[in-house]
């Protein structure tokens, strides 16, 4: 297989941990991939999702004031001083973009022959910037946001990438895709089919999830950005060592390319909007910009999975760990309460951060840039121990979701504590209230 000007390369495994065993393929003629080099090809990409961003957001913000696309500040959550303009997420688009288009137009050397953005992810982008925009202009019901979401997912599954995420976690327990799952007299049915539709689900877990977790931690000035361009430097980190380490046996197909390319569209992007956006913002992502943001980062962390390397992708979700655990603190809040998960409240992270700093935005924002570089650093060191080292992935695997568990235990039962306590006070003073109507009429 060649590479860069005509050159061969014999690929040979850099790391004890190198998930494809030479026993099982013959890696002789696979390429392999140089992360300086694919930086420095790539690095068009970048400066074009950062300047572009830049350049764009403040005539998308003229445009959102003199169309009133608006958000106006009230005594709930919302308590901005100023009003402040919508519609940065169309900046965000326009960056990505663009960004896209300079990927193609100016990737060149060894970069050059790897794959692209796939269709698939660019329809499905496109289907999130409209399903967010409809929402930021017409207030779309919740129903149809899950819709649209739904069809980006249903773009994405057209790559194979949720189903290689279902073979690299179940093949433990039930073979290789090619094996047959059960057979009935001459019909048999092979694993593919199960990882195919257990895959498909997992596709739309992961958009829905991933879009409407950065969407509910978009609360504060410059939070979901600062802290994605964090997350970002983190996946294209992670996407490097995979490239560094992983030889690729087809580069027309193969999504290290793609995974390094929109790693840098999303740290440009998120980079060049934060000026704009950081306390005191001037313009806000609106749902356009948050669910575009969360469906890129998404996307990201499943590319990590191609071919069943599952446990990469794990790595990749630790990067995204701040937003995941809002949205599961969330979750446990509202159904603790009884509440619909659609109905908002001013319980988040951020927003008891913003209380304890006695309402300090850039402190609350600050203090939540930490704990993300924290995740993030967490992930890649997790992702570098297990390419670099014999770590067996279940090892980690298992780690990070008892970990995990045992946040969500302590949680709900801090919920439910609270609730009863809310609860006890609510029965006290009816009671105090009773007591008072009584010793009136009497």
């Amino acid at each position: 297989m060649q590479r860069g000007e005509g050159r061969v390369i014999q690929a040979t495994p850099h790391a004890p941990g190198l998930s494809i065993s030479p026993d099982n393929h013959d890696i002789s003629t696979w390429t392999v991939l140089h992360p300086t080099e694919l930086l420095s090809d790539y690095m068009p990409v970048f400066v074009a999702a950062l300047l572009t961003t830049l350049l764009i957001t403040p005539i998308v913000r003229r445009v959102a004031i003199a169309n009133n696309i608006i958000d106006y500040p009230d005594q709930g959550r919302k308590q901005h001083a100023y009003p402040i303009a919508y519609l940065g997420g169309m900046a965000i688009f326009i960056g990505v973009v663009v960004a896209i288009g300079a990927s193609v137009i100016f990737t060149n050397g060894p970069a050059a022959i790897l794959q692209g953005i796939p269709i698939s992810i660019v329809v499905g982008m496109f289907a999130i910037m409209f399903t967010g925009f409809a929402d930021d202009i017409w207030k779309w019901d919740p129903r149809l946001k899950i819709a649209g979401q739904l069809i980006a997912a249903a773009a994405l599954a057209i790559e194979d990438i949720g189903p290689q995420l279902a073979a690299g976690v179940l093949s433990a327990l039930f073979g290789e895709p090619p094996d047959i799952l059960f057979s009935i007299g001459t019909f048999s049915v092979p694993n593919s089919e199960l990882y195919y539709w257990i895959g498909t689900a997992i596709t739309a877990i992961f958009v829905i999830g991933g879009c409407n977790a950065a969407n509910l931690i978009d609360g504060l000035d410059g939070l979901l950005t600062g802290s994605t361009t964090i997350m970002a430097a983190g996946l294209l980190a992670i996407s490097l060592l995979m490239a560094y380490c992983l030889p690729v046996e087809n580069p027309e197909t193969s999504l290290a390319g793609t995974r390094i390319i929109l790693s840098l569209i999303l740290l440009g992007v998120t980079l060049g909007f934060l000026p704009y956006n950081f306390n005191p913002a001037i313009i806000f992502l609106g749902d356009c910009g948050s669910l575009l943001i969360g469906y890129l980062t998404v996307v990201i962390i499943m590319t990590f999975g191609e071919f069943g390397t599952t446990k990469y992708s794990v790595a990749g979700l630790i990067c995204f760990g701040l937003p995941i655990l809002d949205t599961t603190l969330a979750i446990i809040r509202r159904k603790s309460a009884g509440l619909s998960m659609s109905d908002a409240d001013s319980s988040h992270i951020h927003h008891r951060l913003k209380r304890y700093f006695g309402g300090n935005v850039r402190k609350a924002v600050l203090t939540l840039y930490a704990i993300a570089a924290g995740f993030t650093i967490v992930g890649v060191g997790l992702s570098a121990m297990l390419l670099l080292t014999n770590v067996k992935g279940v090892v980690v695997m298992a780690g990070v979701l008892a970990a995990y568990a045992l946040v969500v235990t302590f949680a709900f039962k801090r919920a439910r504590r609270h609730e009863w306590i809310k609860k006890q006070h609510a029965e006290s003073h009816a009671l105090k209230m009773n007591i008072a109507q009584q010793q009136k009429n009497t």
